[in-house]
């Protein structure tokens, strides 16, 4: 097994197996985002903006705010108006204002986000096996485990930075 301090060219030892550790995941991360990544990227389209579509099905018919979408993000993403916007001018979602109070948008996923969604999940649904099929069904509960144990001291770090920032600056 290619150890990381291998991949990375670092000569000298981690300062702590806490350290090796989280670069372990970092890199990990990384790498199954990339290859999940070129999968979205045959359509046209992000892993972000993928995740963002996937999360409106699953509101149909109502719909989501852009702080709902971004608290059911799998990765934070500071800039959901602008990823919407831009879904919006491929036509894959549609926005309109609360009647109630108008500073507040409600983004709806359209038939041609759907439709491409029903086009991308024969490819997605197989990719999990593909990224993770070498390790057995013991491996895989014990790797859940220990990514939910590790991420639990840490669920405040899910709030994206720019929420954060602004929500300090009042």
């Amino acid at each position: 097994m290619a150890s990381l301090r291998l991949e990375i060219v670092q000569e000298a030892p981690f300062f702590s197996v806490e350290e090796e550790a989280l670069l372990n995941l970092l890199r990990t991360a990384d790498c199954l985002q990339r290859a999940f990544h070129r999968k979205t990227r045959d359509w046209g389209l992000t892993s972000t903006q993928y995740n963002v579509l996937r999360i409106l099905r699953g509101a149909q018919p109502h719909g989501l705010t852009c702080s709902a979408i971004g608290s059911r993000m799998i990765a934070a993403e500071p800039d959901i108006t602008r990823l919407l916007a831009r879904l919006k001018s491929l036509k894959l979602v549609r926005q309109r204002r609360d009647s109630h109070d108008r500073r507040e948008v409600w983004t709806v996923i359209s038939d041609a986000g759907l439709d491409l969604l029903r086009r991308m999940e024969p490819v997605i649904r197989n990719l999990p096996g593909e990224l993770l099929g070498h390790l057995d069904g013991a491996e895989l509960t014990e790797f859940i485990r220990l990514l939910e144990l590790a991420r639990k001291p840490n669920q405040g770090a899910l709030t994206p930075v720019s929420s954060t920032v602004a929500a300090g600056s009042d």
